[in-house]
């Protein structure tokens, strides 16, 4: 990834895009070319050396029987944003400004691991909802939906688990923006109802 130095991303912004982002694209190269499938996951970083993502896909669809050439990837997407020049203070200054795109996100590299058992899958999917369902006024469980009509929607799934060799991420927040510019596309950004990259870029400023 094409990451210049003022956007590269902390350690700590890492850890935060793998543990708070919903989805991910899985790319794998096959005989059939590139295979592409957009999947939610949890990251376990206690696994092996780099941590994991889990996550699982659809027992028909080919990518997970598919097999893989290389390492596979998973590409994590945080908050992305329109940044307007009419934001920017230096504007009025001189006029030499122009749009651009805030983002964060990550390449995650690493092996694919298929699991094809109901025991880790059951474990996955409890993970994977309560991790959804914390925030909810009545969080619900996968154990209040009856056991045979779980058992029935895992066997339609399989398991995925990326072990991470290494990753590559970007965030570009502003961080080469004049102090008042960075003011301008905070105000900016809650102005149009984007308090998640407005924040983000609050957080660039302050680490």
């Amino acid at each position: 990834m094409y990451t210049p130095a003022h956007f590269a991303a902390s350690d700590e912004a890492v850890d935060a895009l793998l543990t708070t982002s919903g989805a991910a694209n899985l790319v794998t190269m096959t005989p059939q070319g590139l295979l592409a499938t957009l999947l939610p996951f949890v990251y376990e970083p206690s696994i092996g050396e780099h941590g994991a993502l889990h996550a699982h896909m659809a027992r028909n669809n080919t990518q997970w029987s598919s097999p893989v050439t290389g390492e596979a990837l998973m590409i994590v997407q945080g908050s992305d944003a329109y940044i307007s020049p009419s934001w920017y203070a230096s504007k009025a200054e001189h006029g030499r400004v122009v749009p651009t795109w805030n983002y964060s996100t990550a390449h995650v590299y690493g092996e694919l691991v298929i699991h094809d058992d109901a025991e880790w899958l059951g474990n996955h999917v409890r993970r994977l909802s309560n991790q959804h369902e914390a925030d909810m006024p009545r969080p619900w469980t996968v154990d209040e939906a009856p056991e045979r009509f779980i058992a029935g929607q895992l066997r339609a799934i399989v398991g995925v688990e990326l072990l991470i060799s290494r990753v590559e991420a970007k965030t570009k927040l502003s961080q080469n923006r004049a102090p008042a510019d960075v003011d301008g596309v905070i105000t900016g950004l809650r102005a149009v109802g984007d308090s998640a990259s407005a924040a983000d870029v609050e957080r660039a400023r302050t680490s």
